[in-house]
């Protein structure tokens, strides 16, 4: 490597300049040729990468990309403030990266500037060599092409890494999709996941969950390589596990016919894959301390989209909680049932079809695996003293049984990952076909569904009608797992919503919103596949509005009538509520949520229940975060000092609750009867756009926001959600008063307040937890 070309390289610029008419991409080709003749690599200059988002150049060797140059105008500040946030992006994701205005030179390695140089500069005859500068340049060049990539030593480094470049593919795959023609591969395959999984997808979404897949998809090929040979897209292909043929599909199409505006990004990922020390890799996922897949995946989230990660609800369930419920699940399978081995019954039950295991186990929001693995090691106790047993049961009695649905690829992936890792360490020897019973699928669609074939993504089709088998046919009688809270559900197919009218029936309640919740959803969808098997156990960690909400009370009803015996461990932790323990002390959530929750496991042994004659316990569980998992580790369904409710016809509470002074309460009479009009308060949906301190310009409107808060909100009602505007109308002219009262309350009755204005929903504290502060004006005014 000599300056013999970097001389005609700058005159080739100073010809083109003294032109007056070139743009940064006129200098493109010149820079090209300098670097082929410098480094002796390939450089590919394509339009169409650039056009989706990729650097100007990139340098292979070996067909693996090992460098990459972003190039500006000649003469552009290549620290203005225009181009920071697409070099950030460029500097996370790509390692080894130049950045340049054709004379100025800086590289970096990730966002640290290793070199910069400049070889030529601009004067009033052309661009004038800086031949001073010419060897500082070769040494630039040369650290350049001979970057070997970054050591990655441990499974946090490796999250952050992968996080980065996974970023870059999903902004990539989302511009190749938006910019180019319908019939791209790109644009099939979300098609293909708009018919199979959601079908509100977007394009943004798709982006992501295809980027996704394939950086963990990656991951799992490489922790199960231990040869030296070069890791590439080909060589993953190979190595993806026989038990997860989707993912094996669909990376034979990522190895040979990926298409070509992200197989440059691909590439760089996969390569990344060599600099990873696997051995202190599998070292950290052997561990026992932690759930290493679950904390793999939450360190790649939190740094690949912490917002992400909130919404999806990625939330690490405590193994306190998950042992107790797979614990209480089979001690409930040996007292309730009969069943003396528990979740490790291997009998059979004749089907119409054909023949099934009696014990059949479904997580239907499986995430990365947590449940199904703790019911694996629950199992594996009995054979520990019998090791030769092992290989066969897991083959035919324990995988044939593990059911598992989950609409996210990366955790799907890891499940497969964990499950399979699990599996082995207790010695299981996986050299056969059997796939593991984890589908790739919406738990909350309608399992009749056809799915027609899907150009270039046959294997999302495929597993489609394989997830359709197991919801049509398998006799469920175990469902178990920690489903997604989310009260804005985007899950309103026909299907569960036609099973969910069942929770709304005669509630004559104005907004029956939170029974749309997803984890609602998911109690649904477990009680109508525990009925469609006859008997069975429903046992999850939940949401724990359901167990008092007023809105809740069909739901609590038609759960009464469904099952004969129902537990509920209420394990409290509402911050919202400010609950605090008994004696006054910290009350803290299992979760790091603000939401409380509850231990909820209904059992059905009986074909028709008589209503309200089944049998509900409940405990009350405060306490700080740790004192709950040793309450938990320590006891189970036997030890803990249950009280069993009588719940009232009206209102159902699963919770303890004093009906003493129920006969003096009736003699009075509802407030509705004495003001007529009334609704519950103002909800925008956006209160950080519409309501603040100041005045707005239009629709401005005093809301009493707060007690004694009053603010002002731009009271628009095509921008303002839940607008009440048919009693709000009565207060805009402030010559009105109206009463605020909650229709229930955490402790002592002391919600009521009075206000001249529009109110918001939640004005009173905690209302909007308990159905809404509602005003009542006492003189409509027109």
């Amino acid at each position: 490597m000599n300056a013999t070309h970097i001389t005609p390289y700058l005159a080739s610029l100073s010809a083109l300049y003294s032109q007056g008419i070139t743009t940064e991409h006129s200098f493109r080709g010149a820079l090209e040729t300098l670097l082929k003749n410098m480094t002796g690599f390939s450089v590919v200059n394509e339009a169409r990468h650039i056009d989706c988002g990729a650097p100007d150049l990139t340098l292979l060797k070996d067909n693996i990309p090992v460098g990459f140059v972003e190039a500006k105008d000649v003469g552009k500040n290549l620290n203005s403030k225009d181009y920071k946030k697409q070099f950030d992006r460029y500097k996370k994701a790509l390692d080894n990266l130049i950045i340049t205005d054709y004379l100025t030179f800086q590289l970096f390695e990730g966002d640290e500037l290793v070199a910069e140089v400049k070889i030529g500069e601009i004067n009033s005859k052309g661009i004038i060599p800086l031949a001073e500068s010419f060897n500082k340049f070769i040494e630039l060049i040369r650290i350049f092409s001979q970057y070997n990539g970054k050591s990655i030593a441990n499974s946090k480094q490796l999250a952050e890494f992968m996080a980065a470049k996974t970023q870059l593919l999903a902004e990539v795959i989302e511009k190749d999709i938006t910019d180019r023609d319908e019939n791209n591969h790109l644009r099939q395959q979300l098609k293909g996941f708009q018919q199979v999984l959601l079908p509100t997808m977007t394009e943004a979404q798709f982006a992501d969950i295809y980027a996704q897949t394939i950086a963990y998809g990656m991951f799992v090929a490489r922790l199960q390589d231990n040869s030296d040979a070069v890791f590439n897209r080909q060589r993953a292909e190979i190595l993806i596990p026989k038990s997860n043929p989707f993912l094996r599909n669909l990376f034979h199409y990522i190895a040979y016919d990926l298409d070509e505006s992200i197989r440059w990004l691909v590439d760089s990922l996969s390569d990344m894959f060599n600099y990873v020390d696997i051995t202190a890799i599998h070292t950290e996922f052997e561990s026992k301390d932690k759930d290493p897949f679950l904390h793999f995946y939450e360190d790649f989230l939190t740094k690949y989209d912490k917002q992400l990660k909130n919404a999806r609800g990625a939330y690490y369930t405590p193994t306190a909680v998950v042992k107790f419920i797979v614990q209480a699940v089979d001690d409930i399978l040996k007292s309730e049932f009969g069943i003396a081995n528990g979740l490790a019954d291997n009998s059979t039950i004749a089907m119409p079809l054909q023949e099934y295991h009696r014990v059949q186990i479904l997580d239907p929001a499986t995430g990365t695996g947590t449940f199904l693995a703790e019911v694996v090691r629950n199992i594996y106790q009995r054979f520990e003293n019998n090791a030769g047993m092992w290989n066969d049961y897991v083959k035919n009695h324990l995988i044939p049984r593990l059911n598992g649905f989950e609409i996210m690829m990366s955790p799907y992936t890891m499940a497969h990952l964990k499950i399979e890792t699990i599996l082995q360490e207790f010695g299981y020897n996986a050299n056969n076909n059997n796939r593991l019973q984890i589908y790739l699928t919406d738990s909350l669609e309608n399992p009749k569904k056809n799915v027609n074939p899907i150009p270039f993504a046959q294997w999302l089709s495929n597993e489609a009608a394989e997830a359709a088998k197991i919801k049509n046919n398998v006799p469920v009688m175990v469902v178990l797992g920690n489903p997604p809270y989310s009260v804005s559900s985007s899950n309103k197919g026909k299907w569960i919503e036609n099973l969910m009218d069942v929770y709304k029936t005669n509630l004559n309640e104005r907004n029956i919103q939170p029974l749309s919740d997803d984890y609602i959803k998911f109690i649904r969808f477990g009680q109508h596949y525990i009925e469609k098997n006859g008997k069975g156990i429903l046992a999850y960690i939940s949401n724990n509005s359901f167990i008092d909400g007023l809105i809740h009370r069909q739901m609590r009803k038609n759960l009464l009538e469904a099952f004969d015996k129902i537990y509920i461990l209420d394990l409290h932790g509402n911050s919202k509520k400010k609950e605090t323990a008994t004696d006054g002390s910290k009350d803290e959530n299992v979760f790091d949520i603000q939401q409380g929750v509850s231990i909820n496991i209904f059992v059905k042994t009986l074909n028709v229940v008589t209503p309200h004659k089944c049998k509900i316990s409940h405990f009350s569980l405060y306490g700080k975060r740790q004192e709950k998992y040793n309450f938990l580790l320590e006891n189970n369904l036997q030890s803990i000092q249950w009280t069993e409710l009588a719940p009232d016809e009206l209102n159902c509470f699963f919770v303890p609750k004093d009906f003493s002074s129920q006969e003096e309460y009736e003699k009075g009479f509802s407030i509705q009867e004495l003001f007529t009009v009334n609704s519950s308060g103002v909800k925008t949906h956006n209160d950080n756009e519409l309501i603040g301190f100041e005045s707005f310009t239009e629709n401005n409107c005093p809301i009493s926001y707060r007690p004694f808060d009053i603010r002002f909100i731009n009271y628009d009602l095509k921008k303002v959600v839940r607008h009440r505007y048919n009693v709000m109308q009565h207060f805009l002219k402030g010559e009105n008063i109206g009463l605020i009262i909650a229709r229930q309350c955490v402790s002592d009755w002391r919600y009521i307040f009075v206000s001249n204005k529009i109110t918001d929903i939640n004005y009173i504290a905690t209302a909007g937890q308990f159905g809404g502060g509602y005003i009542f004006p006492p003189l409509p005014l027109p």
